[in-house]
């Protein structure tokens, strides 16, 4: 009897001991990917992880967006601790994948997540991000904004509805113009030229900045336009853009179009005749920059500050004639209004997420809401009062901290500097950071310039299926690499035209059609969200 009584009381021992194993086991899983609230939902967050890409413009002034004055002002206000984390530069997709492999996450994620193996609705089935559609009444301006503006929460959606993040917002259309044509308005003047406007009207321009020396000395050397393949802002102009499009809710590939062929026999004629930079393939960011310094350059395909306000600002001195002025997207037929264009969505699809590893969703999404607030946006876009802008009239003004940086940094990195605004986060884009952040006339005309397109035939944006998935990336990884190649080879002449039938037959065979039923799968349910 006594030891039958010592077994049980061992026995009892070995199964309390599993019982807190276990149980510590299962705390410790909490604390994974996947959990949710493991705190009392009224209690305030106090410190947060954040991982986010840091722009390379500020990347070369700061370690962290924790030294922004924007940033330090939330942190200010809200009493929350940042911890910024950052991948390393020029491995943003590299990094994402391995964190979201790991076990823990960071508290917030900031990262265009369609781009999740599977998108977005995938990351939340494999409860890696939550979804806020349970916690809109602890986020009221959020709600707000989007209860207002359908059409941003059907982009901020996944086609189950569920509303991924926080997104960043431009609030205005002039906002989300950023890249179009662009040209030396002084070469014009001087050639008596006017600003071409159809497919023609750009080959006679063209061909006189070829032929007539209009940068003065005395050389052949000029480019008369310089852009990579495929470029949009002209491809466009023959109805077939160098990817999915839409028309009347059909999904068409512009590359195996008709359409495309033309465009790319168009090219290939300027190619021939010495009017599309003959280094068009390879040119960097470096090359364009010395070429366009180098007074080589007629015309291009530039972004609004970082092409016609860069260049603008880098000639003054020592070219003060110099002028570039944006142009409208060409058309082949005289007074036809532009189809495609660059335009980027109000909702631009990058979401500060909350993981599956945040202990405090409710707090997080307290205090990412207050960004969307109006204090918070004026915050995010404008820094801090007194500092980096002023009220005139109700309205912020920058002061020349930014405008004119006394540590001689330039407006770019003086922006990235004390404001996110130039930037991106979980917040919208002011209309007046944007109309004191383009201030030339020139760009001003350009953004007016490049709004005027229709967009009709546009693809909004879409999400492919989980199911279809890693089908369709298979595809259109190898529909991507022939295409590529292969419109090198019809714009420099190493495949002849002719055989541009045989071309389309090829990505046929590869699973274009596929991929393009795939795409119409996605615009319907996009349609029905």
């Amino acid at each position: 009897m006594f030891m039958h009584t010592k077994k049980l009381a061992r026995y009892a021992v070995i199964l309390i001991f599993f019982i807190l194993v276990i149980t510590a086991l299962a705390a410790c899983s909490g604390k994974g990917s996947g959990s949710t609230e493991q705190v009392d939902p009224n209690q305030p967050i106090t410190k947060l992880t954040y991982w986010v890409d840091l722009f390379p413009d500020a990347a070369a002034i700061m370690k962290s967006y924790g030294e922004v004055t924007a940033w330090k002002e939330i942190i200010a206000k809200t009493g929350v601790e940042i911890e910024f984390q950052h991948p390393a530069q020029g491995q943003l997709g590299e990094q994402f994948n391995l964190i979201v492999a790991s076990n823990t996450l960071p508290d917030v994620v900031d990262y265009a997540w369609n781009t999740y193996p599977g998108g977005a609705q995938k990351a939340i089935r494999d409860k890696k991000l939550i979804p806020l559609n349970d916690y809109l009444e602890y986020a009221p301006n959020l709600k707000k904004l989007l209860d207002e503006n359908p059409e941003w929460r059907k982009m901020a959606s996944t086609d189950n509805g569920d509303i991924i993040g926080f997104p960043f917002i431009r609030e205005d259309v002039t906002q989300q113009v950023f890249l179009g044509p662009a040209i030396r308005q002084d070469w014009l003047d001087k050639l008596n030229l006017s600003v071409p406007t159809t497919i023609d009207e750009w080959y006679t321009v063209l061909k006189a900045f070829k032929e007539q020396d209009p940068n003065g000395n005395g050389k052949a050397d000029e480019i008369p336009i310089l852009m990579p393949a495929g470029e949009l802002a002209f491809a466009g102009a023959f109805g077939t853009p160098n990817d999915f499009y839409q028309e009347n809710d059909t999904v068409k590939y512009g590359p195996i179009e008709p359409g495309y062929k033309e465009y790319l026999t168009t090219m290939n004629q300027w190619y021939n005749e010495g009017l599309l930079d003959k280094d068009f393939a390879t040119n960097d960011a470096k090359i364009t920059d010395a070429k366009i310094t180098g007074n080589q350059v007629g015309s291009a395909v530039l972004f609004l500050n970082g092409g016609i306000g860069k260049y603008m600002d880098l000639m003054t001195k020592s070219q003060p004639d110099f002028q570039i002025v944006g142009t409208p997207y060409p058309t082949l037929t005289p007074g036809d209004k532009p189809v495609f264009g660059h335009m980027d969505n109000p909702v631009t699809g990058i979401f500060a997420a909350i993981t599956g590893s945040n202990q405090n969703v409710i707090g997080t999404v307290k205090f990412l809401d207050f960004m969307y607030s109006d204090e918070g946006k004026r915050i995010m876009n404008f820094g801090k009062e007194g500092e980096t802008y002023t009220l005139v009239d109700g309205q912020p003004k920058y002061t020349d901290v930014i405008l004119k940086n006394p540590d001689g940094l330039p407006i770019s990195q003086a922006f990235r500097k004390h404001i996110m605004g130039a930037t991106s986060g979980p917040f919208v884009q002011d209309v007046h950071h944007t109309e004191q952040y383009t201030i030339k006339p020139q760009q001003k005309e350009a953004m007016a310039l490049w709004s005027d397109t229709t967009q009709a035939k546009r693809m909004p944006p879409v999400s492919i299926s989980v199911e279809d998935s890693s089908r369709y990336s298979s595809i259109m990884t190898d529909i991507n690499t022939l295409k590529d190649e292969m419109v090198l080879k019809f714009i420099m002449g190493s495949e002849p035209l002719d055989h541009f039938d045989n071309y389309v037959e090829m990505l046929k065979g590869m699973g274009i059609e596929e991929a393009i039923q795939i795409q119409q799968s996605a615009l319907e349910r996009y349609n029905n969200r």
